[in-house]
């Protein structure tokens, strides 16, 4: 009589694959699809097309050899992050920590050059080494441990960024690496290709092999698929998964090198907000969240798709807040499109009585679903860019005269319709920090008031946020638009100037505004005052209302900000020289946020109970700090800074801010764009000790700085005169 078979070796059956005997009429005209196209990739494709056709007809210089390869160029970081991410997607899971994994290795690959004199090669292996220890925690954790990924890795997602955020102090900034090591990410070979894009396609090609080629993949897809099921099927599911996790990690290693290599700079924020890129292209491309689908070709076409859709906007001088946005929103609607279709998948299966209608049902809607879905998502796309397209020529249009007309508006004398050398209307990019900072938009105003008046074009575009490698985005697709000349209001020195070189060697006439650059990566820098006269300035004020004795604290907008470290070098050398008296308790960062500089000072009020004074030098800072006091009631704390008029008012007619310290902001923008169309005509350089600059009249020039004036100190007394 045999036996009772035991329980564990009692296995279901697995669901077995589709094959053409399994639907012969469906076959024929399936088979090209389950091959090139299992997921819908070909309308993604498509929309692709359509995408650069768009961007070819709006874009200035869009569809060129050049671009095609800047393009290339800026997808190599985020691809490799999203090539690391799609089996990992494809096995279920996730991995959150890739863009705070590309920080880590960056900042331990900066100082183990530069602090611990490791050569190159040995400092890139230690950042190696760093992401195959961060991608060997995520695996030990969720492989072994099985703690969900999503758990994990944002965790992992805060560390990472933490330890890097802690060997830098939130302010090192690492450059001044080798000229053969940037050639990694700024040279070309053979003077066309990108020299980063044979490692993206090295890391295109290993993967290709690992998920599609080979008995290792078939697994992940059947670990996506069902676990338990990959289990009872002999795969050993712990291994593979912590495999992809690992893979991730090194993959975030190699992107954060080449990133270095790129930006010729390594800071603790680098890769912020990558993680979202990449899973963007990811899903985009076809990989399910849920697990069990996905192609590698699928995550190229995402990933080029968002590309493409970045440069084209730049190209196309539209705002750069509409990437973000579209970004996100497609994020969001793929996912619930695709939980969406899971539900419906379930439905069907429980509908259906055979188990062969049950799967051919199964895959034509799956295939049906997935066009739809990438259809719409494309369409979207397009429309957006259409919409924004029209509604900001329709903006241009009614501020600025019509490009192709001579006639200038009756209150203008037409000498002041400005051309350039070619004899073309003068084309002027200007970038501030944060677009959304009201100090910047302030400037804006004035900007645009000097770009009416002198008849040019302004593009005035730039991050949302402090964002170093986003500010060398926009100057790159600058030159390849061919602008006259580019003016930046730099975040990061070192960062951004080996990108104004380049675009000065394009013979496009460079300033820096606000804050500067390197000295030879510019023609000159138009400094709203003289950071001695800034600091010196506020640190007087300061004396004055605490009788030179006291604590006091500084709230800066971010660590690593040049002009605002500078301004606390002459704040101190004030300190040293004049008032021995005052001490300097403290400096934190606001980052050019309100709400951050709220919270700092709040901190610094209990930390430092001794600190009568807060000195706020970022403009979002001031308000900030003030409400922070006001809400603690802390009426011996007295608040100054450097700030704008029209958002301190009402702190400082209720006496929580005594004074703030600032220059006509408005008219920083205009004094920018007026030196910047004489640039381009050839009416300042080298040697000048003065310019006129309309309606500012002259304007003092030391050496290649232009000088606004001396600062102004704005408080009751005259605060309702000012309207900036």
């Amino acid at each position: 009589m045999p036996s009772a078979p035991d329980r564990g070796d009692m296995q279901p059956a697995l669901p077995q694959p589709a094959t053409s005997a399994s639907f012969p009429n469906h076959a024929a005209r399936r088979n090209w699809r389950q091959r090139w196209s299992p997921n819908g990739e070909w309308i993604l494709l498509l929309a692709l097309l359509a995408e650069v056709g768009l961007f070819s007809a709006i874009g200035q210089n869009f569809f060129t050899a050049g671009n095609f390869f800047e393009v290339m160029r800026f997808s190599v970081e985020l691809g490799l992050l999203a090539i690391a991410l799609t089996p990992v997607i494809v096995t279920g899971g996730i991995d959150l920590s890739v863009g705070s994994m590309l920080g880590l290795a960056a900042v331990i690959f900066g100082a183990a050059y530069r602090d611990w004199h490791f050569p190159v090669p040995a400092a890139a292996c230690l950042a190696l080494l760093a992401g195959c220890a961060g991608g060997g925690l995520n695996a030990l954790l969720i492989a072994r441990f099985r703690i969900p990924p999503l758990i994990v890795t944002l965790g992992s997602y805060s560390l990472f960024r933490g330890i890097a955020e802690g060997i830098t102090g939130g302010a090192v900034n690492y450059s001044d690496f080798p000229r053969a090591f940037l050639f990694l990410g700024q040279g070309y070979l053979w003077g066309v290709i990108p020299a980063q894009v044979p490692w993206f396609a090295l890391a295109f090609a290993g993967y290709t092999i690992l998920l599609h080629r080979s008995t290792i993949g078939r697994g992940l897809y059947v670990i996506g698929f069902t676990q338990a099921g990959a289990r009872y099927a002999g795969v050993p599911v712990a291994k593979r998964i912590g495999l992809v996790y690992l893979l991730s990690g090194i993959v975030s290693s190699v992107a954060a090198i080449i990133y270095v290599a790129h930006l010729g700079q390594a800071k603790a924020d680098a890769g912020t907000g990558y993680e979202l890129d990449a899973i963007t292209a990811v899903v985009l491309g076809g990989t399910s969240v849920f697990g069990g689908r996905g192609t590698l070709w699928g995550t190229l076409l995402g990933l080029f798709s968002i590309s493409i859709l970045q440069n084209g906007l730049h190209l196309a001088a539209l705002p750069s807040e509409l990437t973000g946005l579209l970004t996100g929103t497609l994020l969001l609607v793929v996912i619930s499109i695709d939980r969406l279709n899971a539900r419906a998948r379930q439905a069907t299966g429980a509908r259906q009585t055979t188990k062969n209608d049950r799967l051919s049902h199964l895959n034509d809607e799956t295939f049906s679903m997935k066009n739809s879905q990438i259809a719409i998502l494309c369409a979207a796309i397009l429309a957006a860019a259409l919409i924004v397209a029209g509604s900001n020529l329709w903006m241009v249009r009614s501020l600025q005269p019509a490009a192709g007309s001579a006639v200038v508006p009756a209150a203008l004398p037409a000498a002041v319709l400005t051309t350039g050398p070619g004899g073309h209307r003068i084309v002027i990019a200007m970038m501030p920090k944060a677009k959304g900072d009201p100090y910047f938009v302030s400037c804006r105003a004035g900007a645009e008031e000097a770009a009416n008046a002198l008849g040019v074009e302004l593009i005035w575009d730039g991050p949302t946020g402090l964002d170093a490698a986003r500010q060398n985005e926009m100057v790159e697709s600058w030159i390849t638009r061919k602008v006259d000349a580019i003016a930046v209001a730099v975040e990061n020195q070192a960062g951004i100037s080996t990108v104004l070189r380049k675009a000065r060697d394009h013979g496009i006439r460079v300033l820096t505004w606000d804050a500067d650059a390197a000295p030879d990566a510019r023609d000159f820098f138009v400094n709203q005052a003289t950071p001695e006269g800034i600091g010196f300035t506020l640190t007087d004020l300061a004396a004055r209302l605490l009788a030179e004795k006291g604590d006091f604290a500084v709230i800066t907008g971010a660590l690593s900000a040049a002009n605002q470290n500078l301004w606390i070098d002459n704040i101190r050398k004030r300190l040293a020289e004049k008032y021995p008296g005052l001490k300097l308790v403290t400096i934190r960062p606001s980052d050019d946020d309100r709400d951050k500089a709220f919270a700092e000072t709040q901190t610094i009020l209990k930390v430092y109970p001794a600190v009568k004074l807060i000195m706020a030098i970022s403009a979002p800072a001031v308000p900030g700090s003030a409400e922070a006091v006001r809400q603690a009631a802390r009426k011996d704390v007295d608040v100054i800074g450097l700030s704008l008029p029209t958002i301190c008012k009402p702190y400082i007619q209720e006496g929580v801010v005594q004074a703030i310290v600032l220059w006509n902001t408005r008219d920083l923008g205009y004094l920018t764009v007026q030196a910047a169309a004489m640039l381009v005509q050839k009416q300042i350089g080298p040697g000048i000790s003065s310019l006129r600059a309309g309606r500012l009249g002259a304007i003092e020039v030391r050496g290649s700085e232009i000088i606004l004036g001396t600062p102004l100190i704005i408080n009751k007394a005259n605060i309702d005169q000012l309207n900036f």
